[in-house]
């Protein structure tokens, strides 16, 4: 009998465990029926609004760029100060604006010279060939009208093709032929040029060229860059005008040195820039191109140019190229 009756003491006691377990579970289903979706609720929507508040400086800068425009220069975008990847991402998009708009400012430069430039020739044309046709009252007038028709076509055509060139060499698209051949024939072939224009002026054009001396160049572009300077040597220096081949460090020098007042120190520093002129000294009626070329042409052949006064007086003007394979050819 006290057995029987401590079976039954257990089997209720279980049954009550069981049964208070099954409320309790009918219980926690209840509230997660109830709660869980409000939770869901309330954690999505806290998580929108963080988001959103996150996003507040990216939206801020997507506007701003929206709005940027080359008519109105200088503008950039707010960049949030949270020491993160936005604000590292907000200052290399101001950067890249930066250069955008300073490209954007030369090309605007380039085109706004280039049409001064090429206003002058076309006006003196027309003004001669009006004269030719109208006013010449005799055969000689009429000759000596095209004869200056003809000179500043010549220097129309001269012109365009340096802006041609510097536009190709602003796309990186100054494509080289290169060939290796002895610096002294490179630099023959300019004295033969320039040989009758010295002579003429009385002045000597002398070439100094050691014959082991190679380059790796393409000579058209290359003749066309020591041209400019032996130019440049004969119309603003005096004296005789030398060419001028060695080899330093692993480098070919192409010096044309000359004589006469040299450049002026203040003009050194941008000697180089388009269309800039030396307004005293070395004067003349060019384009304030030649330079440029001469340093693009340079660059294409992996080398530079530079130009300084002569300690004795007149200017030296050169280019550097490297000596050997291994320059960008097209």
């Amino acid at each position: 009998m006290a057995r029987a009756a401590i079976q039954r003491r257990l089997i209720w006691r279980t049954a009550e465990v069981l049964e208070n377990r099954a409320e309790t579970l009918a219980s926690l289903r209840d509230q997660l029926l109830v709660a869980g979706p409000v939770a869901l609720l309330v954690a999505t929507a806290a998580g929108y609004f963080l988001a959103g508040l996150s996003l507040r400086p990216v939206d801020r800068m997507r506007r701003r760029a929206a709005s940027i425009s080359a008519e109105r220069p200088g503008e950039r975008l707010p960049v949030p100060h949270t020491r993160d990847e936005l604000e590292r991402l907000g200052e290399t998009l101001n950067e890249m604006l930066d250069r955008l708009e300073e490209a954007l400012a030369r090309e605007r430069s380039f085109v706004a010279d280039a049409g001064h430039e090429l206003r002058t020739p076309l006006a003196l044309l027309r003004a001669e060939l009006d004269f030719a046709l109208h006013h010449a009252e005799t055969p000689e007038e009429r000759s000596e009208a095209l004869r200056t028709a003809s000179d500043e076509t010549d220097r129309l055509v001269q012109l365009a093709g340096d802006l041609l060139l510097i536009a190709s060499a602003d796309q990186d698209q100054l494509a080289l032929r290169t060939e290796p051949m002895p610096a002294a024939d490179v630099l023959a072939s300019v004295r033969n040029r320039f040989g009758w224009r010295a002579a003429a002026a009385r002045r000597a054009l002398v070439v100094d060229a050691p014959g082991e001396l190679a380059l790796v160049a393409d000579r058209l572009r290359l003749e066309q860059a020591l041209s400019n300077l032996v130019e440049n040597a004969l119309r603003h220096g005096s004296g005789g005008v030398d060419i001028v081949a060695r080899a330093s460090n692993g480098h070919a020098e192409l010096h044309v040195l000359d004589d006469g007042p040299g450049v002026p120190p203040g003009f050194l520093p941008h000697a180089f820039e388009r269309f800039s002129r030396a307004r005293t000294g070395r004067t003349g009626d060019g384009t304030g191109l030649g330079l440029t070329i001469v340093q693009l042409i340079a660059q294409a052949h992996g080398g530079r140019a530079g130009i300084a006064n002569r300690p004795r007086g007149g200017a030296d003007a050169w280019l550097e190229l490297p000596i050997g394979p291994g320059q960008r050819s097209g």
